[in-house]
């Protein structure tokens, strides 16, 4: 009797592994192998919606396993957290079905995106906040922080400017920067901070640019782009 009760429960544990996969215990909705197949840039997007903050250094293994950690402690059970709270939140939305890491971005507040969200865009690293660090030297970036934007022009010199001739309607025109040494030119009309974001969060842009060149030195590139291909 003892060894066939020890093989029925062998059996029905056997079946329930093979039934629940890997999800995560506590957590049958979230499945492991799901998050493990999320960009790094949705994986600190979903920590930081949590509240999880010192993870811009951390690499995609820490950040599937401190995800993971974080929904088995009751994350999962926040709206919109998860894979499955944000295919519901999605769903509630209109939007059920999109999976793409533009649309994943987009539900956590990241980068702006739109029917034409450039490759450069996409393949950026998200800068959210202050505490964010490149992930390498020569890093590729994008931001709508208007913090970390003020920062990065503070530390260059760079003043808030638009390209004089670029207006419409008596709007400001293409924003810019007006630095030191670079990109000087009779067209650059210096503008207050505040008119440059009131135009840069009206026109839903994103400010890709670079903190370092692949050899250490500072980077002064940068560019404004609209997921809709307006004019930055």
């Amino acid at each position: 009797m003892a060894q066939r009760s020890s093989s029925g429960r062998g059996g029905t544990a056997t079946r329930t592994r093979r039934q629940g996969g890997d999800r995560t215990p506590n957590t049958p909705r979230i499945s492991e192998s799901e998050i493990a197949r999320m960009r790094v840039d949705d994986l600190r997007g979903q920590l930081r919606r949590h509240g999880v903050s010192g993870i811009s250094a951390l690499r995609k293994p820490e950040l599937v396993k401190t995800l993971v950690k974080t929904l088995r402690a009751g994350g999962a059970g926040r709206r919109g957290s998860g894979p499955a709270g944000r295919a519901a939140s999605t769903k509630k939305a209109g939007t059920a079905g999109r999976t793409t890491g533009a649309a994943r971005r987009s539900a956590s507040g990241a980068a702006r995106t739109g029917r034409s969200t450039s490759r450069s865009v996409r393949s950026s690293q998200l800068i959210s906040s202050l505490q964010d660090r490149p992930e390498r030297l020569g890093r590729s970036l994008v931001t709508t922080s208007h913090d970390v934007i003020r920062r990065w022009a503070r530390e260059r010199g760079a003043k808030p400017a638009t390209v004089s001739g670029t207006e419409r309607a008596g709007r400001i025109g293409v924003l810019t920067f007006n630095m030191p040494g670079y990109r000087e030119s009779s067209r650059i009309r210096e503008i207050t901070w505040d008119e440059w974001f009131h135009t840069f969060d009206l026109r839903k842009l994103n400010l890709i640019y670079q903190e370092q060149m692949r050899d250490g030195r500072q980077s002064n590139f940068f560019r404004t782009e609209s997921p809709d291909r307006e004019d930055g």
